[in-house]
């Protein structure tokens, strides 16, 4: 089994940073790749950000150039270093990570969210 913790979620005022964490644990081969996801009221779930095992990053349109997603492979831990934040930002943030759980099988493991909170 596989457990996905994120953590660092809270308020802050529009303009302001905030910064997540996210760690993968238990039965893990090896990490294929580690997104973050949210989703705001009334909203589909959207992908943020999204790193693979060789380090290349995607970002979403709305966050390209404010938010910046990192990965320490040693410690199975992904980031999300979130600046310029804006009221439209405020959503439950969820990491996900794709798991090799031996040489054959994958899947993918969700954490239950951290929220964040965006005042103007």
């Amino acid at each position: 089994q596989v457990q996905v913790v994120e953590s660092g979620g809270g308020l802050v005022q529009a303009g302001g940073s905030l910064s997540l964490s996210c760690v993968a644990s238990g039965t893990i081969f090896s990490i294929i790749a580690m997104t973050w996801h949210r989703q705001a009221p009334g909203k589909q779930r959207e992908l943020v950000a999204s790193i693979n095992n060789g380090g290349g990053t995607n970002y979403a349109d709305s966050v390209k150039g404010r938010f910046t997603i990192s990965r320490d492979n040693a410690k199975n831990t992904v980031y999300l270093q979130m600046s310029s934040l804006r009221p439209e930002d405020t959503a439950v943030y969820y990491c996900a990570a794709r798991v090799y759980t031996d040489y054959h099988n994958w899947d993918e493991y969700w954490g239950q969210g951290t929220q964040v909170t965006v005042s103007s």
